[in-house]
């Protein structure tokens, strides 16, 4: 007797169409071009700044970060370290993404209009435009996720069960870039468990994978673990200390929408329709993928731009769902209006929007933007104030901080100068005097924040400090005597770097046996 057919038959995908290289290339293009003025725009951010002391002392890890941010720090500093030298990586890592989320929109079987569709979403998206200005982390992760997405499609598809050794590789280095890949793995696994995917789980090759992701990891595991896991300790550390911005779930799901800018929203959200209950349901696992990315990061009240490097995906799946709702409008005439629309959609308020996200504009031009469009950026951290945003204000002071200090350092006697170092409170700081300070016949900076702390006071004995950013009465618990010798103030700065400059005469006790107590992770 036979069966009766099942009631809901696995869903055939749609074919892989062609890849488009005149959209893809004009699309690359654009995204280059708008961020070229960034490459020598503004100065460099805080966090380059302790990128750039991470790639002299290159290691398997740090308090706060993985390690390959190092090595690609490490290849600017090559380049003579400058600022367009070390801006030139996320612009082409930016460019990349832009790229693999216009080819898996044609993998996803989307024709020349869905890989348009996608990549001028993902190219007016707020967060991708600030991200892809500075040297972070943050710039090559949508590589790793993106990579691994188009593994799983092809899988999905019926390709060799072999390419889980490239999910894993992928994986795997996307760990040494970015610890949240962890999450992206557990949520690739929660969706393929539930989805017909699951057949995997039967064969090697997707354990042989994961093994292969283990084995890139482990020397940034062992060091974690030779270390007493600082990176965990610093994560409890950060909750602890209240620094960032948590959102209630609400809150969180408006933010995803502000950062990818609303006029996405629609191509996104046809992007998980379509992988979870359209055309594209043959690809569940990658929708699932999303979902419980977004449950772990609202559930760990993560920062809202954690989840960004999952959106490439969603917006390729959209672009293949409007084409194919686009595609059922009969009279031509009228489909090319639809997409004319849809395409106007996007290109006016994203390019009205985009000099908010770019380094385009002087900082008083920018601040009058802002407020002609009546818009505030929102905050990630709470104690970052200033009159622009952070990630703009961070990148103004910098020279100026460290020229005050050298004339601080200079107007000493020479035999006190002899035995005098500098105490930076934040790695931002020592990244600053690290990297202008040896021109201005400076020595290096001495820091307990961060992986500084590790690095420890190096063979300072004297018992004199230029102390920064700390309170004249904090400073008087290690020094003798504590006096104002200047004040720093940069108009455009964050204002907890706008702070007297201290002279500490002697230290109370070495500061070796100091260091625990000046030692602080946030």
């Amino acid at each position: 007797m036979s069966q009766p057919a099942p009631s809901h038959p696995a869903p055939t995908p749609p074919a892989a169409a062609p890849l488009s290289l005149p959209i893809l290339g004009a699309l690359v293009a654009a995204k280059i071009v708008l961020h070229l003025p960034g490459l020598s725009r503004y100065g460099y951010f805080r966090d380059e700044l302790y990128f750039l002391d991470c790639a002299r002392r290159l290691d398997w890890g740090y308090v706060d970060c993985a390690p390959l941010v190092a090595v690609y720090t490490k290849g600017a500093l090559l380049l003579g370290g400058s600022l367009p030298a070390l801006r030139v990586l996320p612009l082409l890592a930016g460019a990349g993404m832009v790229a693999l989320t216009v080819l898996l929109a044609a993998r996803l079987g989307g024709g020349p209009f869905a890989q348009l569709l996608a990549g001028l979403a993902i190219l007016i998206a707020p967060v991708h435009l600030m991200i892809g200005s500075i040297l972070t982390m943050n710039a090559f992760e949508p590589l790793f996720w993106l990579g691994c997405v188009l593994v799983l499609v092809r899988i999905a598809r019926g390709g060799d069960s072999r390419l889980w050794l490239l999910f894993g590789a992928l994986a795997g280095l996307g760990l040494m870039n970015k610890h949240s890949t962890l999450f992206f793995g557990l949520a690739v696994a929660v969706g393929v468990v539930a989805t017909p995917l699951r057949r995997e789980l039967a064969r090697p090759w997707i354990w042989l994978g994961a093994a292969l992701a283990l084995a890139i990891f482990l020397p940034n595991l062992l060091w974690q673990w030779q270390h007493g896991f600082p990176t965990l300790e610093d994560l409890r550390a950060v909750r602890a200390s209240g620094k960032n911005v948590e959102l209630a779930p609400l809150q969180f799901i408006t933010q995803q929408v502000l950062m990818m800018h609303p006029a996405t929203l629609p191509v996104w959200l046809a992007g998980l329709w379509f992988l979870l209950a359209g055309r594209g349901r043959a690809w569940r696992a990658v929708g699932w993928t999303y979902l419980v990315l977004l449950a772990i990061l609202m559930a760990l009240k993560g920062k809202d731009y954690y989840l960004a490097p999952a959106y490439p995906m969603l917006l390729a799946a959209g672009g293949a769902a409007v084409e194919a709702w686009t595609a059922r409008i009969a009279r031509p005439g009228s489909r090319l209006v639809a997409r004319s629309l849809t395409v106007a959609w996007l290109a006016a308020p994203g390019a009205i929007m985009a000099p908010l996200f770019l380094p385009l504009l002087p900082p008083p031009t920018y601040v009058a933007y802002q407020e002609r469009l009546g818009l505030a950026l929102s905050k990630s951290e709470v104690a970052h104030v200033g009159p622009l945003p952070q990630l703009w204000g961070d990148q103004h002071g910098w020279p100026e901080l460290v020229a005050e200090v050298a004339a601080v350092y200079h107007a000493l006697p020479a035999g006190e100068r002899a035995r005098t170092g500098i105490f930076a409170s934040n790695y931002g700081e020592a990244g600053a005097l690290n990297l202008f300070g040896p021109a201005l016949g400076l020595p290096p900076a001495i820091c307990g924040h961060q992986t500084h702390s590790m690095w420890g006071p190096g063979d300072f004995a004297g018992d004199t400090l230029i102390w920064l950013q700390w309170s004249a009465a904090g400073i008087a618990e290690h020094c003798e005597s504590v006096e104002v010798v200047g004040e720093h103030h940069h108009p455009w700065g964050m204002a907890e770097e706008n702070r007297p400059i201290h002279l500490c005469r002697g230290l109370r006790r070495p500061l070796t046996e100091l260091w625990p107590e000046l030692v602080h992770w946030n």
